[in-house]
């Protein structure tokens, strides 16, 4: 039969457009993550420039005013206020991501993925350029919560993937998404702490706005090469019809009941339902107590070992060169067989590695303590979803994945400020002891949780 050439070239055609689809999503990734990640290194310093320069009048005074009446009894120093300040923004920031990107979602699937996601990358420039006016601490929140309402770009991204990829070659694609962060987090902090070093000696006035503005040209651009090279990627025919089914199905995102129970899901044996909710706890916790001693890392080092921003710089490129190095030289190739053994020694390795830093008094033992948080945090996501993708039929696996992402949104937004509260309040060695110890935890549930 001769072959229809109209047909291969039409299919060759199509190919290429979502070849060029997923690029544009990895670039555009790529560019907001670098922007994201600079502030990492600059957050201690910029916290303490707000409190020095508050003038007893502003919204970080009046905050204070009510932590010093708790901290006369704890005998907390003073010097560890900003990391409660911390804390909190980074509890809000991934709270307010947690709760806006299934409604993103849902809206996108009713009008399109491309509007929202330019709405969302407004957003963040929007965010970006209130950072560079944020003469006063509550300008500087406020930029940071119009900052995590429009961070549903990330999932947007995801989603854009999933409609021009085949299930065969959407691993690949959705392996870009990983790229795009290990690159984002090795080099955006570097950026920042450029910005830092290059201010040091003459931080006054708004010294932060440099850091703030190049973040803002980056979030333009971004904007502007979407606005150029994204085309929508959901079709009108494949829309749905009605935005109250999308924003029912977004609750269900959002609900704690219904994630970790797994609500929503259907066609699923109990054994396989038993597997995905003894997985999602395990994934919870190991996030909830992770993501807090993440977030606290930088203040720990700022407080107490004096480590300036481009110190914190180089730490965050060691930290991210060395989950390069292993997510692409070895995990990526890891035996399906071995995927859930890897996933609990990466579950194991994050105990000591807490322990190390929580006992740090210098940085030897520092430095091996962030080796073996960068060894862990590289086997244990990746390998986590993994074994998730194993359960269920394939028509629920979007909606499995997505309930793990919020599973871990929502650990998110809750670690940070609970451990911060905790490391301002009974200090830095007892608070990673503590967490280390909880960290026994999802190792044990995941051993005896069947994956296959």
């Amino acid at each position: 039969m001769k072959p229809d050439n109209n047909f291969n070239i039409k299919s060759t055609n199509e190919n290429e457009e979502n070849t060029k689809v997923v690029r544009v999503v990895f670039v555009s990734l790529l560019l907001d993550l670098l922007a994201f990640t600079m502030i990492l290194p600059l957050l201690p310093a910029l916290l303490d420039h707000y409190e020095q320069n508050d003038n007893n009048q502003g919204l970080y005074s009046n905050i204070l005013s009510y932590v010093q009446r708790v901290q006369v009894y704890l005998k907390v120093p003073a010097r560890f206020n900003s990391v409660l300040f911390g804390g909190f923004l980074g509890s809000m920031y991934s709270f307010l991501q947690f709760l806006s990107s299934p409604i993103v979602g849902a809206l996108s699937d009713v009008y399109g993925r491309r509007p929202l996601m330019l709405l969302c990358l407004m957003g963040i420039a929007v965010s970006y350029l209130l950072w560079a006016l944020s003469h006063n601490f509550a300008i500087f929140v406020f930029a940071r919560f119009i900052g995590g309402l429009s961070k549903g770009n990330v999932s947007l991204s995801m989603a854009i993937i999933s409609d021009v990829t085949s299930p065969k070659s959407r691993g690949k694609a959705m392996a870009l998404v990983g790229i795009a962060f290990s690159v984002g987090f090795v080099i955006g902090p570097m950026i920042g702490a450029t910005f830092a070093r290059l201010s040091t000696g003459h931080r006054e006035g708004q010294w932060y706005a440099i850091p703030a503005l190049f973040a803002l040209f980056l979030a333009l651009i971004d904007l502007l090469y979407v606005v150029c090279n994204l085309k929508e990627s959901l079709p009108a025919k494949y829309r749905g019809k009605t935005l109250a089914m999308g924003i029912s199905e977004a609750l269900a995102y959002i609900n704690p009941v219904d994630l970790f129970q797994f609500n929503g899901i259907s066609g699923l044996s109990p054994q396989e339902l038993q597997s995905l909710r003894r997985l999602g706890r395990s994934y919870f916790l190991y996030l909830f107590v992770y993501s807090g001693l993440e977030f606290t890392l930088t203040f720990l080092t700022h407080h107490l070992l004096g480590f300036t921003s481009m110190q914190q710089g180089w730490m965050f490129l060691g930290i991210g060169l060395t989950m390069a190095i292993i997510q692409g030289g070895w995990v990526r190739r890891i035996p399906a067989h071995k995927t859930k053994s890897i996933a609990e020694l990466g579950l194991w390795l994050v105990i000591p590695s807490f322990v190390c830093i929580g006992i740090a008094r210098g940085t030897a033992m520092l430095y091996f303590g962030v080796f073996l948080f960068a060894v862990s945090t590289a086997m244990v996501v990746t390998c986590m979803m993994t074994l998730v993708t194993r359960l269920g039929p394939d028509s629920q696996k979007g909606s499995i994945t997505g309930i793990f992402r919020s599973l871990g949104a929502l650990a998110r937004a809750c670690g940070p400020i609970v451990t911060s509260i905790a490391f301002w309040s009974i200090g830095s060695t007892t608070t990673y002891l503590t967490g280390a110890l909880a960290l026994v935890v999802p190792p044990l549930i995941l051993r005896y949780t069947e994956t296959s």
